[in-house]
């Protein structure tokens, strides 16, 4: 049902995924990871509640509190999946009229 997820969006979405596999594979952490550890970094007002599907993952995106990104990187990673660059809109077009009232 995710419009990002659909067949015509799924390559476009899949190249931003490998532009954050590559930076964090530089930095030595997965891209889970790196990707909360941007959302800390937009401040004290911005909470990420990460999905988990183990013990395992629950330990990795915890781990993620811990990361620190230089201004370098946080700006790489602003370059590599831009605001708006996801292909398809965010919800099903079904779903807009709960969101939006």
């Amino acid at each position: 049902m995710n419009p990002r997820f659909s067949e015509e969006n799924i390559a476009a979405n899949r190249s931003l995924l490998a532009r954050i596999e590559e930076l964090a594979v530089e930095k030595g952490v997965t891209p889970a990871q790196l990707a909360l550890a941007w959302v800390l970094a937009r401040g004290s007002s911005v909470v990420p509640i990460p999905g988990t599907t183990s013990p395992a993952r629950l330990e990795e995106n915890a781990a993620s509190a811990d990361l620190v990104l230089s201004e370098e990187e946080l700006a790489r990673i602003s370059e590599a999946v831009p605001a708006g660059s996801a292909a398809g809109t965010r919800y099903p077009e079904e779903m807009m009229g709960y969101v939006n009232s």
